[in-house]
């Protein structure tokens, strides 16, 4: 039986690579995040840059308690089952009228994570229309790895600028518009994209990696957050959480996990420290 998922949900998605919209936060809760990112913000000096947009629940107490959130733990545990980790959190942030764009792309291309048994909630925290920028997906394309090309474009979001080497037909792309509180899921494998702001507010969106405890990393010792049930295989150093937004405990277990995440996103192009978004 799901907790949260009817079974067609759970068939869809798995037939599919994703499922949208689905409940996640009330939209208080959701805006109550947005203004405790933006009240860090503006109290350091504007939007969160590099390393700072990644693996956020290690910074922020707000971030830590949405990755443990009951309701979307739910859905999760629908399709991965019970004992669950967070890989990681990227704060995806579209200002207004920005021209950064997120390539089409598969996540699982540079994550090394073995079996392909990932998926990322992406949490919108505030509402995300058609004009905004939103994700798209295009269904079906999770059953296979696809070759990519690293870009390094500047405006693109990705840590490699990554693409598809293919060109994409975004006519076939289903268009995820989200109110705040409400979340897409989609597999690691699927392709998926997102252009440019043109609305006239900030879009915002924390992508959570969730995996089985089963799941590896192949390239490297890695670390990870134990959100709910057991893990049996000790495959990840894991992580603890913050007490208070990004003070000196929580940065130094921030750089302790993002110098390994660095490293496995990066491996092979000779980069090192800051992400680039």
């Amino acid at each position: 039986m799901t907790k949260a998922l009817s079974p067609e949900a759970v068939e869809q998605y798995r037939r599919d690579g994703f499922l949208f919209p689905v409940p996640a936060l009330e939209r208080a809760e959701a805006l109550a995040c947005r203004r405790e990112l933006e009240a860090y913000e503006a109290a350091h000096g504007g939007p969160l840059k590099g390393n700072m947009r990644h693996k956020v629940h290690l910074l922020f107490p707000w971030a830590a308690n949405l990755i443990r959130h009951p309701r979307i733990l739910d859905a999760v545990e629908d399709i991965l089952g019970p004992d669950i980790l967070c890989w990681a959190t990227n704060l995806f942030t579209k200002e207004p009228h920005d021209p950064a764009f997120v390539s089409f792309h598969q996540d699982s291309t540079y994550w090394g994570l073995d079996p392909a048994d990932v998926m990322t909630a992406w949490i919108a925290l505030s509402d995300c229309p058609a004009n905004s920028g939103p994700m798209k997906f295009v269904a079906g394309t999770h059953k296979s790895q696809q070759p990519h090309r690293d870009t390094f474009h500047e405006k693109n979001l990705l840590t490699r600028g990554q693409e598809i080497e293919v060109a994409v037909d975004e006519s076939k792309a289903a268009t995820v518009v989200l109110k705040a509180g409400e979340m897409s899921l989609h597999h690691v494998m699927v392709v998926h994209g997102s252009g440019p702001n043109e609305s006239d507010d900030r879009r915002i969106g924390l992508a959570i990696r969730y995996i089985p405890a089963y799941v590896r990393q192949v390239k490297m010792r890695d670390t990870a957050t134990l959100v709910r049930g057991q893990d049996r295989f000790g495959n990840f150093d894991l992580e603890p959480a913050p007490k208070a937004p990004a003070d000196a405990e929580a940065l130094a277990a921030h750089k302790w996990a993002m110098d390994r995440q660095v490293a496995v996103l990066y491996q092979g192009t000779g980069h090192k420290g800051e992400m680039r978004n």
